[in-house]
């Protein structure tokens, strides 16, 4: 590491980055420079000093030639050269001039330095064996803090770009090496490999994600490109049996073209029977002795021959043998390979498992080959940015403020919602309007006289003056929206958010060039912020392009259902990768969606043209394609329509109304096709707004063949990916994607012409440092710069940041910092949202404390949702303290799996206890801080009331960093831990975990652990303010028409004392209401009669519709309480009350739940999956 940085590509004097051929360039000055001042000084080197230098400058070499001489010849080399003075004296006595130091130097000086670059081309991007379980390279998984690591890390600063890359490249990969550590361990300590009587590998278990191998070939090693040595390419073929069940079946066969699969040898010494012990060291216990990794092309049919990807679907083949053809990592396999010639086993001979990973977590290659690629190309970064995302220079430079293009007019178009939101938005300015004040209505224009209108002039000082002087104010200019036809739905749709100064500042800066850093707390409308920032740049600047990019598929499906409820034309907005199947919406905004909008808009388009020929009683078929159409339009539509212009001009001057109107409706040649919108057409009091009533109208035709021109393109190109790439590269203005798939289709999408001038980025200190930075660089130069324009970041830096796995790299290395938390902690001016409108004020209490400023908005307040209390309840947020159940607190049957079934009980329990009320259960979400207890609390609900119709499914059952980003009404927290606090202890998680609910929140946790946590004080010291006991008010129903205000009676509230008394009161007001419903059942005999009354069997039959729900909370959904009535006669459903459990079956249910951990897949709600 040390040699790396001491040769670094950089100018030493200026700290300007040098490319690899300006180091070698330098290489080349100081070897001729050396061989000229041997020639001079040394005859017996002469040899030397005529060599070409490829001969000289390598280490061998220069000890051959510096060898002979003595320490007077080096000493006079070396000052001549000017590295060491001529005489050794004070202020440089420290110098040493002893021959093994100048001998050492000169070589040093002069050998080639081994090219980084080179070095990182040739590297395999596949960790194998030796870098997998190498605890240097990759420390496990309990990081103590206090040991210094050999471990690139995320500093503030950055020397250049390549550094920067360089350090991301490295801490990338061993983070991925880290996850497919622990993968490999999970999958194939399952398949419990054990050594058969004869030797070979016989394996005692299974595993979802990896399957024993039957055969595998290398069938292709194709030749090496000019000037490398690796094979261009390496192909195999792997055989499997897939004799497991048929939904992980599907999976192995829906494996897609560039997943990454892992090929793994074990050579077990454990004889039949041994189990697998995860405290002892995993590979002596399976004998695993070489991993490597590949690259799926696709599965193979009967012929051999690759199963393409494309819209025709998969052909079904028979049996259980399935054969993949892989690519094989070339370097890797010349590595191999030369170890081979040397005697080394042939690792290709003997792999006997296939391990697959999950989609989600398995694209660090693509991101690394992404990384690489950029480090082999200039990376031209906008030049405001440069120094910026380096760490240096003054950080609020790239602030519009300091932008030398600030725009000094802009139009908010719907921003405000009335001249006095105007007002309110804008405090410290003087807000200047001409125009009277009751026709002061939105939209309006605003021009800021505190921005310098741009001349170019050469006296500064001038300009200096000029900038002290300009007043503090704006020209605030209503405009009409050009009105775009007479139909309702041509009205445009409008914003209805009255936003916060603050909002508008956010807003204001979005719009503006340069970099705007948004920091959101919780429920302070990060979103609408984005959507309207989005909008208005739309709005103001129709031939820019706008790129999304969000952490997650749900967080750009919630932006993206926001943005369609404003003014922005369908065809306009592309939703890339493979979340958009999660909008909740009809409508398909993926490409290829998107791509059969425009064929059938084109359909509807031309159907109109064909209605308006045939008004206008033109003959031809003019309605055919877009091109006669575009004729139709020139000869028939702008003739007649200019006709009528000069027509009209005539009437100019005339006063009667009456006759102006008849003359209009008589003229006006498109009478007829506007025959069935809302009639009169023409309603104006005068020859104005009679002329604009025509104006709209005829836009409304010009619209039609506007998009009719626009789409012609999709009628010259002919296939669907053809069109797909037009419509990304020319036709869409806001294209969103995730940052993975930024980082995984850089390549492809800088290939086809990609141009964009804005990104927004939401949720951004979530996003990984270099998944953040690989979205500015998804388009060549042009003209040698980037063309990037403005940069929005929202965030909020007080929540989760980014999921880091390993506690070295996630410590030590800094690599959990995003980059939007980079430049808040360099300086970089932020706006800081500061009203949230989200959760009741006391709830916003629970972590306030955390952010400068945060203030409830007034509808918290007014509102009758937060005035009233929770029914059922004393208090509106509560901490219940959950002692031992049974002499047992946290379990972890696996390591890190922990659980806690009193706690997990209790909480389903007061679940139920809110569903008998009459809670909705879509109000209703219950989280947890560990991915164990997850599945216990599902677990105990489906046993417990999931397939009850009476009580069912909550919204979600989920982990507190999984549920960043969303919010409930009622949230129902447990905290698990009861020996240690674990990873509680970070406060953003805190922050997330008490910001997630609305109206209600309550926490089940040990109170002795938390309260004494320091960093958590805050918090729970508000928290213990309230009763340790649950404090339940048993007489109320939902809705309650209780203010949260009104103190509750005590002779009103049950105190619970513990999980098994909350057990037996739920079960006794469940029998309760079940007697109370037995009631309201009809007799045997109306039963009878109504059977008689239900229709036969021969009735059309309701298909059944395809869910992805789980089975359980189907039922649940579609079997409503009034069905038993017509069925047979009452039957309870009984809940198995906690009290009466014995040991053995609690022991039971322990076994269960270790095996559940096996499935820990599959059992996720399909909420969670999207």
């Amino acid at each position: 590491m040390l040699k790396f940085y001491t040769r670094f590509e950089i100018n030493d004097v200026t700290g300007s980055s040098l490319t690899d051929h300006d180091m070698t360039q330098l290489h080349y000055k100081k070897i001729t420079s050396l061989q000229r001042a041997v020639f001079a000084k040394f005859p017996s080197l002469r040899v030397f000093a005529l060599s070409n230098v490829a001969t000289v400058d390598n280490r061998e070499s220069l000890e051959q030639h510096f060898g002979g001489l003595d320490g007077k010849g080096l000493l006079q080399i070396a000052t001549f050269l000017n590295l060491v003075p001529e005489e050794v004296v004070a202020p440089l006595d420290w110098h040493r001039v002893d021959e093994q130091f100048l001998r050492e130097l000169l070589i040093t000086r002069h050998e080639k330095r081994c090219s980084q670059l080179e070095a990182l081309n040739e590297m395999p991007l596949y960790p194998t064996e030796q870098i997998i379980w190498d605890e240097n390279i990759v420390p496990s998984q309990y990081y103590t803090g206090d040991s210094c690591l050999a471990l690139p890390k995320l500093n503030l600063q950055f020397l250049t770009l390549h550094d920067y890359l360089l350090r991301n490249f490295n801490l990338f990969r061993l983070e991925s090496t880290y996850e497919i550590r622990q993968d490999i361990e999970d999958a194939v300590s399952r398949m419990l490999p054990w050594q058969s009587e004869d030797g070979d590998v016989v394996f005692g278990g299974w595993a979802r994600m990896a399957l024993p191998i039957a055969s595998f070939a290398v069938v292709e090693v194709a030749k090496p490109h000019l000037g490398e040595k690796k094979p261009s390419r390496v192909r195999a073929d792997v055989g499997v049996t897939l004799s497991v069940r048929r939904e992980i079946k599907a999976e192995w066969e829906n494996l897609r073209k560039h997943d990454v699969c892992f090929l793994i040898t074990v050579k077990p010494t454990q004889p039949y029977g041994t189990r697998y012990n995860h405290r002892e060291p995993f590979i002596p216990q399976v004998g695993l002795v070489s991993v490597r990794g590949c690259e799926v092309e696709g599965m193979l049919d009967a012929n051999g021959r690759v199963i393409e990807d494309g819209p025709e679907p998969r052909p079904q083949l028979p049996g259980e043998q399935r054969c993949y053809r892989v690519w094989l990592d070339s370097n890797q396999y010349r590595l191999d390979m030369d170890d081979l010639q040397e005697g080394a086993d042939d690792v290709y001979e003997s792999f006997n498992i296939l391990m697959r990973r999950k989609p989600k977590e398995n694209n660090f290659k693509a991101v690394l080959e992404t990384i690489r690629h950029l480090m082999n190309t200039e990376c031209v970064v906008p030049p405001w940015l440069h120094d910026i995302l380096l760490g240096y220079g003054d950080p609020g430079a790239a602030h519009y403020s300091n932008m030398p293009n600030q725009e000094r007019s802009l139009e908010f178009n719907d921003t405000f919602l009335d001249y006095k939101h105007l007002e309110a938005s804008f405090p410290n300015y003087e807000l200047k309007c001409d125009v009277p004040e009751e026709k002061r209505l939105p939209p309006y224009r605003l021009i800021f006289e505190d921005v310098r209108i741009h001349k170019d002039s050469d006296d500064e000082e001038n300009e200096e003056k000029q900038e002290t002087e300009l007043p503090k104010s704006i020209v605030v200019q209503p405009y009409k929206y050009e009105e775009r036809g007479p139909y309702p739905s041509d009205k445009p749709k409008q914003n209805s958010i009255r936003f916060t100064p603050t909002q508008v500042e956010a807003i204001r800066a979005g719009m503006q060039p340069g970099l705007t850093l948004v920091v959101g707390p919780p429920g302070t409308g990060k979103t609408d912020v984005a959507v309207q920032i989005i909008s208005n740049i739309y709005h103001n600047h129709p031939n820019q392009r706008t790129l999304i990019v969000t952490h997650s598929n749900q967080a750009l499906n919630q932006l993206f259902e926001k943005i369609m409820a404003l003014d922005i034309d369908e065809r306009h907005l592309l939703r890339l990768g493979h979340g958009e199947e999660a909008l909740e919406t009809e409508k398909d905004y993926s490409r290829y969606g998107r791509v059969n909008y425009v064929l059938a808009k084109r359909m509807d388009l031309l159907s109109q043209v064909q209605r308006l020929q045939e008004a206008l009683g033109v003959s031809g078929d003019n309605a055919y394609t877009c091109e006669t159409a575009g004729y139709f339009y020139l000869y028939n539509v702008m003739a007649r329509w200019e006709k009528f212009q000069s027509q009209m001009s005539v009437h100019r001057e005339e006063s009667d109304t009456e006759k102006l109107r008849s003359v209009f409706e008589k003229e006006f040649p498109f009478a007829k096709f506007f025959a069935d919108a809302p009639q009169p057409l023409f309603k104006g009091a005068n020859y104005e707004e009679l002329m604009d009533t025509a104006s709209s109208n005829f836009r409304y035709i010009s619209d039609i063949f506007t998009e009719l021109e626009e789409f012609r393109a999709f009628e010259l190109l002919r296939t669907g990916l053809d069109r797909s790439k037009y419509l990304l590269v020319k036709e869409a203005k806001i294209i969103a994607m995730t940052c993975t798939h930024a980082a995984l289709k850089r390549k492809e999408l800088v290939n086809l012409g990609f141009r964009y001038d804005n990104i927004l980025m939401e949720e951004s200190a979530q996003i990984l440092e270099i998944e953040t930075f690989i979205p500015l660089l998804l388009q060549n130069p042009l003209d040698g710069l980037n063309r990037l324009k403005r940069w929005i970041m929202i965030g909020d830096h007080h929540q989760l940041p980014p999921v880091i796995k390993n506690m070295a790299f996630q410590k030590y290395s800094n690599m959990e910092q995003s980059l939007f938390t980079r430049l808040v902690r360099l300086g970089v001016p932020t706006v800081d949202l500061d009203g949230q409108g989200r959760a009741r004020a006391s709830i916003c209490s629970l972590y306030k404390w955390r952010y400068k400023k945060l203030e409830d908005l007034q509808h918290i307040f007014e509102r009758d949702e937060y005035k009233k209390a929770n029914a059922g309840f004393a208090h509106d947020y509560q901490l219940i303290n959950v002692e031992d159940f049974k002499g047992v607190g946290e379990s972890e049957p696996n390591p890190y799996f922990y659980q806690n079934l009193g706690e997990a009980e209790y909480i389903v329990a007061v679940y139920m206890y809110m569903r008998l009320l009459g809670y909705p259960a879509e109000k209703i979400s219950i989280l947890t801080t560990y991915n164990g207890q997850k599945h216990l609390i599902r677990d105990v609900i489906n046993a417990r009331c999931g397939n009850n119709p009476l009580i069912g499914w909550p919204h979600k059952i989920t982990t507190v960093d999984k549920y960043q980003g969303q919010q409930n009404d009622y949230i129902l927290i447990s905290l698990v831990r009861t020996k240690a606090v674990g990873h509680l202890r970070d406060v953003r998680r805190l922050v997330v975990a008490m910001s997630r609910a609305r109206l209600g929140l309550y926490v089940f946790g040990r109170v002795s652990l938390f309260k004494n946590c320091l960093e958590l004080q805050q918090t729970f010291k508000l928290l213990t303010q309230r009763p340790l006991k649950l404090s339940l008010v048993p007489e109320d129903s939902y809705p309650t028409d209780r203010f949260a205000s009104a103190s509750v009676d005590n002779k009103d509230i049950k105190t619970i004392e513990n999980m098994s008394e909350m057990a037996q009161f739920v079960y006794e007001r469940y029998m309760a209401k079940m007697e109370e419903l037995k009631g309201t059942l009809p007799s045997e005999e109306e039963l009878q009669a109504m059977r008689n009354q239900l229709p036969q069997e021969d009735d059309d039959v309701v298909p059944e519709e395809t869910s992805e729900e789980p089975p359980e909370k189907r039922q649940a959904k579609e079997a409503p309480v009034s069905k038993q009535k017509t069925t047979e006669a009452f039957k309870p459903t009984p809940i198995l009350n906690e009290i009466n459990v014995d040991e053995s079956e609690m022991d039971q249910r322990e076994q269960v739940e270790k095996e559940a951990t096996e499935e820990q897949t599959q059992e996720s709600t399909p909420t969670e999956e999207t």
